[in-house]
């Protein structure tokens, strides 16, 4: 042996035998995980499904197998090529959210195959196969084809192409796929070719597919099981919006890539099948266990993106009409058709296509249009071309519905989703940052139809009330939210969810509406026109529809605008947030200013550069106005002076069409004031409802004082309008104020000062409830607000609201055929518990089992928890925990009996011993919501400590580390509302 190198180290054999097994060992093991990473990296897309959901079953014994990586159908179920969460690939068109623009779709050939049949044990998922060939055009010339893909195996790839074109006829030649790889953060297949598509041609894709169908889940494809005719039966139905049509078929998943599709589905003999067109023809065919099945196709369908796919296989019976030579038919439940609980919406629905047709000047295009309701649907109602789909809650009118809101809202729904036959289905957004486009037009065309066919209907009270009043509680200067966004803010599937929310459709319809009301109705619809027929079958984006608006604005000059229209309205569409104007009637100077919650607190810390242009319709001493516009951060109008010893008036935002708030000075607040209480009625309802709402809003943050819009409701004697009423109890009669126990100096106050004047409303109402209900079935405002009135008025004491509850559950109770009315229903189950004994609660807890409605449970199961008596409570706490002999499934019984007046004591002491059962029956989250309902009237750090110290034992650690933060919360926004309720109890005192 050699000398050891000058250089090196010396290692004894011994040593180097023990490191040689070392680096053996170490290199089998590096072997064995690469072996299970490879394994784990490439499980079928279908399987991940259920990671993270524990209660999820692994794919059946038998299914359809994983993808393939040629064109070859695989014999065996050996796992294909999947990129799994985690697993690397280089840097490439797959890590982004939108498909690259090589290919365009043109016509889609799907066939779908759900094993779903009648009379089985419904399993929680199904499986299915299905085909779909795909004829694209290439723009530019690639080797790798994307679509879009979630949670399909695929079983089968080819392309054919290029195509022949017209009536060329040559032998098409196959392109070789390579690869079938799925990249999963963005939900692509990826196709990796052998050979070159080339620009102009057309290619066809053919890709067979498998995967499960959930009964859980309400996205894609999914099933519900329910119950008809005595006997549970299930049916399946889809819902491809926004992003889910993936999951169902391979596409190209976004609403510009339009295309044609021939649909066919295969599904039980003993079923129907529906889609978006007309039924083609049927046929059989056996399976290879001997089953028959039938093979349903359908009419081609005109262009339209793939979330407006729709299917519907169900045991089904239906009533139709037809209207201007279309079929309409309502599908449901047997029991439901057969009782006639479809009939109202079906003859609604014809003459609401026939307005809009007519509105437009443009046909409904497709030659029939089915409407389904679901046992169960998440979404509520969903517009697909040709077969919408409702949760059959808001489509159904059962026999107790007539005196409840349910025919408007039935009737709102609807002529929301036929509007979106036009807005979304025939002229289709771009992309989802202008979702609403169709959605805020839908939303705001709901109310031109309603008003239409009942033009009594107060529409500026009822808009201010459904969207209007809603969306401005929500909305400030801090909200990243606009209602228009760049397209590149978007970096993941899960954000495109998030856009169906109050700023897409009710902030949307607002922006719609005042576009309307600066424009004129008549420049509105005609703008609208141009912008449908233009963009018929095809997409556009908002600039598009301001540059319509704009060619209109050029063909006429009557309406003269301060700048352009796209300048007008982006102000609005690309800003979060609204402005507050403020007028000086003294000098007449109005200013705009962001609003935010809490002005004072954030002023300091935060400019707030933009401003808007702002449309001000106005009226002086009732009188309506010249429109004037405000588009710098501040301007003079000499006309809106006013004097001290005149009696004139001003009030700005006329009809409240302008999506702002409004304020004034000193004066200005006075002057109406002094206005309401000479002559209330001189004040238009809608604007008596403005004053309250943007008094107290404006007052809750830091605007003006409370005083101020405290003043504005000495007047309410004379008050017989029952929504303005509803805008004042809302703002009055807090939740954090009945629950809170140190509010005992406000109450008689109150009390005093609310049932002196609410007397004259309530007897005119209390009337209406004992004589004759019937008569509000058209009054949509007080079916909306009667419940907080009568809430109220039991609250306060007043002796006759009491006595009433206890008319009308005694009446129930013996007669339970005598319904108590339902918009006060849950006030007089209340009340009539808190009020009453054991027997009473006794009675609602037989109730509830009888019942099989959710929503009536849920009603009836917050009603028990009212009692007063510590000792039912426990007893009611106890049969939840223990789930016998009652299950009480629909909600959680220990977070309602604490949320209650009573409860929230019983609770606390109830956790002592039973914190574990609760945490296992409800989970451990569920103990900490408890903690922060039990500390909601917390004001001192010692309260938080001695809150936190109660619950240690029953929560986990790093539930203990966040809490504190919020109880911080909590406790702050207490001491706010108790300096707050201190100035309105010295308030009242002065007033009372």
């Amino acid at each position: 042996m050699g000398p050891p190198s000058s250089s090196g180290f010396y290692v004894s054999r011994a040593v180097a035998l023990l490191l040689a097994g070392l680096a053996a060992a170490l290199l089998l093991a590096l072997l064995v995980l690469a072996a299970l990473y490879g394994r784990c990296a490439r499980l079928p897309p279908s399987e991940l499904r259920h990671r993270g959901r524990p209660d999820a079953a692994p794919s059946p014994t038998g299914s359809p197998g994983p993808p393939l990586a040629t064109g070859q159908t695989r014999p065996s179920r050996e796992p294909a090529g999947t990129a799994a969460p985690g697993t690397w690939r280089p840097p490439g068109p797959w890590d982004q959210l939108r498909l690259p623009p090589w290919l365009v779709p043109l016509h889609y050939e799907l066939e779908l195959w759900p094993r779903l049949r009648p009379n089985e044990s419904w399993a929680s998922t199904l499986t299915f196969t299905g085909r779909v060939n795909i004829t694209v055009r290439c723009t530019v010339a690639t080797a790798r084809l994307l679509l879009h893909s979630l949670f399909l195996d695929c079983e089968r790839a080819e392309v054919r192409g290029p195509l022949p074109s017209g009536a060329e006829e040559r032998t098409v030649g196959r392109v070789p796929v390579d690869d079938v790889w799925f990249a999963s953060d963005m939900q692509y297949m990826v196709l990796e070719l052998g050979g070159t598509l080339q620009p102009g041609s057309r290619y066809e894709l053919q890709l067979s597919f498998s995967s499960l169908v959930y009964q859980d889940l309400r996205e894609g494809l999914f099933f519900n099981v329910y119950t008809d005719q005595g006997e549970r039966r299930a049916l399946l139905a889809s819902q491809m919006e926004p992003t889910f049509a993936r999951s169902v078929f391979p596409c190209f998943d976004e609403p510009a890539l339009k295309a044609t599709f021939n649909i066919t589905i295969i599904h039980h003999p003993s079923y129907v099948a529906l889609s978006n067109m007309p039924k083609l023809g049927q046929s059989t065919k056996r399976d290879v266990n001997g089953s028959m099945w039938t093979i349903t196709t359908f009419s081609t369908t005109p262009p339209m993106p793939t979330y407006l796919v729709a299917f519907a296989i169900c045991d089904y019976d239906h009533v139709d009409r037809t209207e201007r030579g279309k079929q309409i038919r309502i599908w449901a439940r047997k029991d439901a058709i057969t009782n006639g609980n479809a009939d109202f919406a079906l003859n609604i629905t014809g003459p609401i296509f026939s307005f809009l047709e007519d509105l437009f000047n443009i046909s409904y295009p497709l030659p029939k249009t089915d409407i389904i309701a679901l046992p169960t649907f998440d979404n509520s109602a969903m517009e697909n071309w040709g077969l919408l789909i409702f949760d059959e809650s808001l489509l159904l009118m059962q026999p107790n519905d007539q005196v409840t809101d349910k025919k408007a809202v039935i009737s709102f729904i609807l002529s929301h989703e036929i509007g979106h036959q036009w807005f979304g289905n025939l002229v289709t957004m771009n992309w989802w940052n202008d979702i609403w486009l169709k959605e805020g037009f839908a939303s705001y065309f709901e109310f031109g139809v309603i008003n239409y066919f009942n033009p009594e209907f107060p529409r500026n009270e009822i808009f201010f009330s459904n969207i209007l009043h809603n969306v401005l509680s929500e909305d400030h200067a801090l909200v990243s939210r606009a209602v228009s966004l760049k397209v590149e803010n978007f970096t993941e599937t899960s954000e495109i969810n998030e856009l169906f929310d109050l700023f897409t459709y009710n902030k949307g319809a607002s922006l719609a509406r005042m576009l309307s009301s600066f424009l004129n109705e008549n420049l509105f619809i005609s703008a609208l026109k141009s912008y449908l027929k233009t963009f018929s079958y095809s997409n556009a984006e908002q600039d598009d529809l301001w540059r319509h608006f704009q060619m209109v604005i050029d063909d006429q000059n009557k309406i003269l605008l301060p700048a352009t229209v796209k300048s007008i309205m982006d102000s609005w569409t690309h800003q979060s947030g609204f402005p507050v104007i403020t007028l000086n009637v003294s000098t007449g100077v109005i200013k705009q200013e962001p609003f935010y919650l809490g002005k004072v607190k954030n002023e300091t810390v935060l400019t707030h550069n933009d401003t808007w242009i702002i449309p001000i319709l106005w009226i002086k001493n009732g009188t309506a106005q010249s429109l004037v516009w405000l588009d710098k951060s501040s301007k003079i109008f000499p006309e809106m002076k006013v004097s001290a010893s005149d009696h004139d008036w001003v009030i700005l935002n006329l009809n409240v069409t302008g999506y702002y708030r409004v304020n004034y000075d000193q004066l200005g607040w006075k002057k109406l004031n002094q206005q309401l209480e000479k002559d209330p009625k001189g004040i238009p309802v809608i604007h008596r409802l403005q004053l309250i709402d943007d008094a107290f809003s404006l007052s809750k943050n830091n605007y003006i004082e409370i005083e101020t819009a405290l003043d504005l409701t000495k007047y309410l004697a004379e008050e017989d309008e029952i929504i303005v009423w509803y805008a004042v109890l809302v703002n009055l009669v807090t939740k954090d104020l009945v629950f809170d126990v140190n509010s005992y100096d406000m109450y008689p106050l109150l009390k005093k000062y609310l049932l002196k004047r609410l007397i004259s409303i309530w007897n005119m109402y209390s009337t209406v409830i004992r004589e004759n209900m019937a008569t509000l079935q058209d009054d949509y405002l007080a079916l909306v607000a009667l419940e907080k009135l009568f809430e109220t008025a039991c609250w306060l004491g007043l002796e006759d609201c009491l006595q009433l509850s206890r008319e009308l559950f005694k009446n129930w109770a013996n007669h339970p055929e005598n319904e108590i009315p339902s918009p006060i229903k849950s006030v007089i189950l209340c009340y009539a518990i808190a009020l009453g004994s054991d027997e009473e609660w006794d009675f609602l807890l037989n109730m509830y089992t009888n019942k099989t409605k959710e929503e009536e449970r849920i009603q009836l199961a917050y009603a028990m928890s009212c009692s007063k008596n510590p000792w039912i409570l426990n007893r009611y706490m106890e049969y939840a925990i223990t789930a016998s002999p009652f299950t009480f499934n629909e909600t959680n019984i220990i977070e309602v009996v604490a949320a209650s007046e009573v409860g929230r004591y019983i609770a606390k002491d109830f956790l002592v011993n039973n914190w574990q059962a609760v945490s296992k029956r409800y989970g451990t989250q569920s103990l900490v919501t408890l903690m922060y309902i039990i500390g909601r009237t917390i004001s001192t750090d010692l309260q938080i400590t001695e809150l936190q110290q109660f619950f240690s034992n029953m929560l986990e650690e790093h539930q203990r580390l966040t809490v504190h933060a919020k109880l911080q919360t909590i406790k702050n926004k207490n001491l706010e509302n108790r300096m707050r309720n201190a100035r309105m109890t010295a308030w009242l005192r002065k007033n009372t």
